[in-house]
């Protein structure tokens, strides 16, 4: 019986060590990060059922705007955004930050994809941003 016991506590004593969770020494990485798809195109993904409808009812055409004009607006509005985050400012709506290259070409189709998520933060939450056009703002 002493031998049970002894042998128990030896094999158990290590295993509750290894089970035990080490606490990671890294901060997390939170920021959003632009991605290619499977065609090599920049994509980005929004996880919002509402953004579709906004995308297809609401959100000025594609066509509307030139991937110049979207980039130098996307540049402030990132830097904005970006800013709330740092500050943590907006906590409910702004949970991470992003990771945007200005110089990096994403093309039209992504440029105006992140436009129009600033947009839709807008028309949803009512949080103003400077970068947006007066035209593209809801109140």
């Amino acid at each position: 019986m002493k031998n049970l016991i002894i042998i128990l506590f030896v094999v158990l004593i290590p295993l509750h060590s290894f089970a035990q969770n080490n606490p990671k020494n890294e901060k997390e990485d939170t920021a959003m990060k632009p991605s290619k798809n499977d065609d090599g195109e920049w994509d980005l993904i929004v996880m919002d059922t509402q953004f579709d409808y906004f995308m297809n009812a609401i959100a000025k055409p594609m066509n509307q705007y030139s991937e110049a004009n979207l980039k130098s607006r996307n540049t402030i509005l990132v830097n904005e955004w970006n800013s709330y985050f740092m500050s943590g400012r907006y906590r409910n709506i702004i949970e991470s930050s992003i990771d945007y290259d200005p110089r990096e070409k994403y093309g039209i189709k992504f440029e105006y994809k992140l436009y129009q998520v600033f947009a839709y933060v807008n028309w949803k939450y009512k949080l103003r941003m400077n970068g947006l056009s007066a035209s593209d703002t809801f109140r």
